[in-house]
């Protein structure tokens, strides 16, 4: 019995083996590519999988969206500007089959589009359309990359650029483009408000001028704001009409002189 106890040990470890390499566990996010000497059967998963041993190998896919930090590009815009862009790309293996047989390295093949197709892509728009139409630029970089890994079963879903690193000489230059922009539209707006207040005191002297009396009361009153400075001396002028109106109280209340003299007799 000695000598079939290590004969026994070692049938144990093959069947083991075999079984191991039997029974495959794929998770909810995986897929297996199972190729049978050497032709592919198809995708099998999740969950647990029977192969045959040595006939069958399988590949494991991951089927979650991949996060890629595309590298920093340098590149010259449509109007002559050297900048250093980077990007983020997500996507995720679609069909698993395409993945596998289709390209050798479906992650190298999808960084190598981006970066390539960034560069494309960047070259030619303006800067100013860079920094602004975000939105259209990420759009079109996307359908392009998509347009390109499509055969290989991975789906491109966001393209987002990043950040643009500007030379310094340009930063100066958009700072005091930005700096100009901001005094055109402070003067512009003090003039609107000279303009609108020009209007209202228009109006507020053609309403004044309707009544007489009310530039005098007008002017008592400023007299009155001025009087509160607690001044030492005040000096303001008279207006020509209110001496006017002062003449004409004084003239109608001054008594008549009869100058006819005393009555002559005469015989």
């Amino acid at each position: 019995m000695g000598p079939g106890l290590p004969a026994l040990a070692i049938l144990l470890f093959l069947a083991l083996l075999l079984l191991f390499n039997m029974i495959k566990i794929l998770k909810e996010y995986e897929r297996g590519v199972v190729f049978r000497l050497g032709r592919l059967i198809g995708s099998k998963g999740p969950g647990l999988i029977i192969l045959i041993p040595i006939i069958d190998k399988m590949v494991r896919v991951d089927l979650r969206v991949i996060t890629y930090d595309v590298p920093a590009q340098d590149i010259i815009t449509k109007d002559n500007v050297s900048v250093k862009v980077n990007a983020v790309l997500y996507f995720q293996i679609v069909d698993s089959d395409n993945a596998v047989v289709q390209v050798a390295n479906f992650f190298e093949a999808t960084s190598q589009i981006a970066q390539t197709t960034l560069r494309s892509v960047l070259g030619q728009v303006e800067l100013d359309d860079l920094l602004t139409n975000r939105d259209e630029i990420n759009a079109k970089l996307q359908s392009i990359i998509d347009e390109q890994t499509e055969p290989w079963g991975v789906k491109v879903s966001v393209v987002e650029v990043k950040n643009v690193d500007l030379p310094i000489e340009m930063q100066r230059a958009m700072a005091r483009q930005a700096e100009a922009e901001r005094e055109r539209r402070a003067k512009v707006i003090h003039a609107d408000g000279e303009f609108q207040a020009s209007k209202r005191l228009a109006e507020a002297a053609t309403e004044i001028g309707t009544a007489p009396g009310a530039m005098q009361l007008r002017f008592l009153q400023t007299l009155n704001e001025v009087s509160a400075e607690k001044n030492s001396t005040l000096i303001f002028p008279v207006p020509i009409d209110l001496l006017q109106i002062a003449g004409e109280y004084m003239k109608a209340n001054t008594p008549k002189r009869d100058d006819s003299g005393p009555a002559q007799v005469t015989g």
